[in-house]
């Protein structure tokens, strides 16, 4: 199930795992199985990625990098499924996947003996990537009347919906805003007018799609299945640059 109508769907090259996602989120549909349980399912697969990755296990930690990002398709679409949003899943979905993201550009750091200023530009990079394809896709699932859990300014705390605890939905979300509150700032700060803007085309959309997690941990796993692993750390900091060539392009198309 799309989280956008189809006129307005494009290819998302971070997407990837969706029809596999979308396997396990019908076989788990009619089952006790909720979309909270399997979000710690990717929590796990992550986790046991970064075990493989310190001992150098490369082919083990890249599938668990993929699984990883198959489940965290899965946990969402299980939710559009059975017709039960929820901002307790939406915020710790996004809370799981920065502090995995920090534990795993830490391994790679601890196995390449790597300079810990780099390790910082890099997540901050990572973070500043996912946050710009986050923030225009945000964009186009509100205007469009696609999937509207992810809002484009989380600023205020949602009040929660049927089935979640107020109490839960405050908590998440204030540590949301602690982990992402900065870099959704800066996102916003180059490109403000971004939500006024009339054209998103679809294969913009799917060029800026390669800052998506999934597409970045497919990057990771391939480089480690390479041994490359030294250049994941300088690769994100340079990967950075298309931030504002992006940024660009889309100011361009609405001139």
């Amino acid at each position: 199930m799309s989280k956008l109508p189809k006129e307005y769907q494009f290819i998302d090259l971070s997407d990837y795992g969706r029809p596999v996602a979308n396997f396990i989120a019908k076989r788990l549909k009619d089952t006790s199985v909720k979309p909270t349980h399997i979000t710690l399912g990717f929590v796990i697969c992550g986790l046991l990625a970064i075990v493989c990755l310190l001992f150098e296990y490369y082919w083990a930690t890249a599938l668990l990098l993929i699984m990883k990002s198959i489940l965290d398709a899965a946990d969402g679409e299980l939710a559009r499924l059975n017709k039960t949003p929820s901002y307790v899943g939406r915020y710790l979905d996004s809370v799981s996947d920065i502090i995995l993201n920090a534990l795993i550009l830490a391994a790679i750091w601890y196995v390449t003996d790597g300079s810990l200023v780099y390790l910082i530009l890099a997540f901050c990079g990572l973070q500043l990537q996912g946050t710009l394809y986050n923030y225009y896709y945000a964009i186009l699932r509100n205007r469009f009347n696609g999937d509207t859990t992810s809002r484009v300014f989380e600023r205020e705390i949602p009040k929660a919906l049927e089935g979640e605890k107020q109490k839960h939905v405050t908590i998440l979300f204030k540590l949301y805003r602690l982990l992402y509150g900065l870099f959704d700032l800066i996102i916003y700060r180059l490109d403000r007018k971004a939500a006024q803007g009339k054209k998103l085309p679809n294969w913009f959309m799917t060029a800026v799609s390669v800052y998506g997690l999934g597409f970045q941990l497919l990057i990771i796993g391939t480089l480690l299945v390479l041994n490359l692993k030294q250049y994941i750390i300088p690769f994100f900091i340079v990967f950075s640059v298309f931030i504002f060539i992006f940024i660009g392009l889309r100011k361009y198309l609405n001139r």
